[in-house]
C-alpha cells in the first residue's frame, strides 16, 4: 500500500481507480493515470507561482487530493480551514496563495489566487508524469480547531503522524475497509475528514465518493455495492429522524462516526435503521485518533495499542501517542475515570463546570436533567456575564415538546423550565436567560458552535430568539 509520501509513477496501475462520482456503478471514475497527470499538472503551476504558503479549500474531494499531493510535491506549507469567509481568510492566510476549485470572495487579500479546474484544462501538457518524494518528516499541514476557547487555534501537522494514524486503522479494520467503497459526510478540511476520507483511502486504494453525502436521503442510492460510511453524530441524528428501515437497503455498511461522543440510544437507532452499530473514534485535531468504541459492547472507550494515557490534577486526559511530536504529551479538557484494564470513561469536560456565586455546578447536569423531561431533543447552557455571571439555555423541543407549548406565551414556557429545574438544583444557578431554536446551531463539522449560541442571546434584533 503506496503511502502519499512513497508512491510513484508504478505504485499502481495506470486504469486503477481512485475516485467515483455518485454510486460506485454510475461508472465515472477518476483513475491513477489521472491522479498522475492532475498532480503533475498542478505542480508546474505551483512552481511557477512560487510562495512558501498556500490556503488550500477544495469542496470536490478529487481536486484536493490533487492539490494536497502536489503541494507537497512542491515542499509547501498548507493552510487548511473550512471556514472561507473573507476576514477570517485575510486573518489566517497571511501571505499564502490560495488554491481552490471555486472562487471566493478574497478582495482583502493581496495573493493571487488559482483556480484548479481551470488549470486541469490546460491540455498542452506532455504526458510525463511527475512524482518528486514527499519528505513525510518536513511536510507542514496548518490545521485549525475551536478547542476549549472557541477561539481557532492553529495547529501544525507533520505528514508523519497523519500517515502512521492511517497506518494503525488499516492494522485495525483495514479487511473491512478493503472490501468496500467509501462515501463521507464529513469535511475534509478537518483531521477526522482529511484522515478517513482523503489519507486513508489513497494509501489503501480504495475508491472514495468524489463529493460529500449532503443529505440523509442520499443514502438510499447507495444498494449497488458495499460501503463504508465516514459520518458525525449530528449527521446521523438528521439521518435516523428522516429514514426507516424500509428506506434503505444498504448491504453490508460500516460506519465510522467521529467529531463528538455520540448518544447509546442514537447508536442504537442507526443500527436499526443501518443495520450496523457505529465505530466511534475519539481523537482531536491536536492528537488524532486515540480510542474507540461501540457503544452496543459498552460505553468504554478502548485506547489504541500505541498510545499511553495519564491524569493531570484536575482528572483530564492526559495522551501520549506517535501521531503527535509533543514528547510531553497533550492535555485534554476532557475529564475521565481510567479503568483497571486500560479503558476510560468520558465524564464531561473541565471547561462545563462552573462557578455561579460561588456555587460550582455542572452546564452538562442541567442539560442533562432538561433532556429528561422528554420535552426536548437538545439543550445546551452556557455561562454568561453582565454585572454578574449566570446561565443562560438553549432547548430544542421534541414533537411532545412542541405540542405542549404551541401558542404559549414564552414568560410561560420560560416559567415552566425555571420551576423545572428547581426540583433539581438551587435557584441561584437556575438559566436566567431563554432561547428556543428550531435546532441547535452547528458548524460544517456538525460540532456545537459556541460562538453562534452565544450570538443568540446577543443579537436582540433577531424576533426569532428574543424570548427571554
Amino acid at each position: 500500500m503506496p503511502y502519499l509520501s512513497s508512491f510513484n509513477i508504478k505504485s499502481r496501475n495506470l486504469s486503477d481507480v481512485l475516485c467515483y462520482d455518485g454510486t460506485w456503478s454510475d461508472g465515472i471514475y477518476k483513475t491513477w493515470e489521472d491522479f498522475l497527470k492532475g498532480t503533475s499538472v498542478l505542480q508546474k503551476e505551483i512552481e511557477s507561482a512560487g510562495g512558501d504558503r498556500w490556503f488550500l479549500y477544495c469542496d470536490d474531494c478529487w481536486h484536493f487530493l490533487l492539490a494536497f499531493t502536489a503541494l507537497l510535491q512542491c515542499n509547501k506549507e498548507i493552510i487548511i480551514s473550512s471556514n472561507v469567509g473573507p476576514a477570517y481568510i485575510a486573518e489566517i492566510k497571511g501571505d499564502a496563495n490560495f488554491l481552490t476549485d471555486r472562487i471566493f470572495p478574497i478582495d482583502s487579500v493581496n495573493k493571487k489566487s488559482f483556480i484548479i479546474p481551470t488549470i486541469l484544462s490546460d491540455n498542452s501538457h506532455d504526458g510525463i508524469y511527475i512524482c518528486p518524494k514527499i519528505i513525510s518528516d518536513k511536510a507542514s499541514i496548518v490545521l485549525f480547531t475551536s478547542g476549549s476557547t472557541g477561539t481557532p487555534k492553529a495547529i501544525t501537522q507533520r505528514l508523519t503522524e497523519l500517515e502512521n494514524d492511517n497506518a494503525f486503522i488499516l492494522s485495525m479494520w483495514g479487511e473491512e475497509l478493503l472490501i468496500r467503497k467509501i462515501c463521507s459526510t464529513v469535511n475534509q478540511h478537518h483531521i477526522y475528514g482529511l484522515l478517513f476520507t482523503i489519507l486513508l483511502p489513497f494509501t489503501a486504494g480504495i475508491p472514495f465518493r468524489r463529493q460529500r453525502i449532503q443529505i440523509p436521503e442520499e443514502f438510499i442510492k447507495l444498494i449497488d455495492t458495499d460501503y463504508t460510511i465516514i459520518t458525525v453524530p449530528a449527521f446521523l441524528k438528521r439521518g435516523v429522524e428522516i429514514l426507516t428501515p424500509n428506506d434503505l437497503l444498504l448491504r453490508l455498511p460500516w460506519i465510522f462516526v467521529s467529531g463528538g461522543v455520540l448518544d447509546p440510544l442514537l447508536a442504537k437507532k442507526t443500527s436499526e435503521i443501518f443495520n450496523f452499530w457505529p465505530i466511534e473514534i475519539y481523537g482531536s485535531t491536536e492528537t488524532s485518533g486515540i480510542a474507540w468504541r461501540q457503544s452496543n459492547k459498552g460505553i468504554e472507550w478502548m485506547p489504541f495499542d500505541n498510545v499511553q494515557l495519564s491524569q493531570n490534577d484536575e482528572g483530564c486526559l492526559v495522551i501520549h501517542s506517535p501521531y503527535m511530536q509533543e514528547q510531553a504529551g497533550f492535555e485534554t479538557a476532557d475529564t475521565v475515570e481510567l479503568l483497571e484494564d486500560g479503558r476510560f470513561l468520558l465524564k464531561g469536560r473541565i471547561d462545563s463546570v462552573v462557578k455561579i456565586e460561588e456555587k460550582r455546578i455542572s452546564l452538562v447536569e442541567i442539560e442533562a436533567r432538561i433532556v429528561q423531561s422528554g420535552l426536548a431533543n437538545d439543550a445546551i447552557v452556557i455561562p454568561m456575564e453582565s454585572n454578574r455571571q449566570y446561565l443562560a439555555a438553549v432547548i430544542v423541543f421534541n414533537n411532545k415538546g412542541k405540542e405542549k407549548f404551541n401558542n404559549v406565551e414564552v414568560y410561560k414556557i420560560n416559567k415552566f423550565w425555571r420551576e423545572y429545574l428547581l426540583n433539581y438544583f438551587e435557584n441561584v444557578v437556575i438559566p436566567k436567560k431563554w432561547r428556543y431554536p428550531e435546532a441547535l446551531p452547528t458548524d460544517i463539522q456538525g460540532k456545537i458552535n459556541r460562538n453562534a449560541i452565544m450570538q443568540l442571546f446577543l443579537d436582540v434584533n433577531d424576533k426569532a430568539y428574543r424570548k427571554k
